[in-house]
């Protein structure tokens, strides 16, 4: 599965300088989208709900989402939902069941397994990932002067 890019404002805020992302490459920040926090849809679950208003006020802060991306972010606060949901009645329920074939995973497992997928996927789309994380903790020391120490000749 390819990775998705990160955001250019995800780059910059772990790059080695102004303008340039941790390999001292210049980061293309691309449209300049108005950043406007989406609202939060009015069907999304209750749990969907209580991430989105967990994760939205550091989106905001960092200026990573605008309006339009309020549909993904929305599948991924669902997507959450469905994993919580899944995993509470594996914890309730058990592993396994008991059908005439035999003993069966419990079909809580599938969906708690492709929901978690899901849930990756769209979090690495918005830098909620723990190598993203990781990338925001060691910009930290940056003196934002370093030449790219790999880069050659121009």
């Amino acid at each position: 599965m390819a990775k998705a890019a990160a955001p250019a404002t995800l780059k910059l805020i772990t790059g080695r300088s102004p303008g340039r992302d941790s390999g001292g490459r210049k980061v293309n920040p691309g449209p300049d989208f108005k950043r406007v926090p989406p609202t939060a849809p009015e069907w999304l679950s209750a749990e969907a709900r209580a991430e989105w208003d967990r994760v939205m006020p550091e989106l905001s802060r960092l200026d990573l989402v605008k309006e339009a991306d309020r549909a993904a972010l929305a599948a991924y606060c669902e997507a959450w939902a469905t994993f919580r949901e899944a995993t509470q009645t594996v914890q309730r329920e058990g592993l396994t069941i008991e059908a005439k074939q035999g003993t069966l995973a419990h079909p809580a497992v599938a969906i708690a397994r492709a929901a978690g997928r899901e849930l990756r996927s769209w979090a690495a789309h918005f830098g909620l990932t723990p190598s993203t994380e990781q990338a925001l903790a060691r910009s930290g020391g940056d003196d934002g002067n370093a030449e790219n120490p790999f880069a050659g000749p121009r």
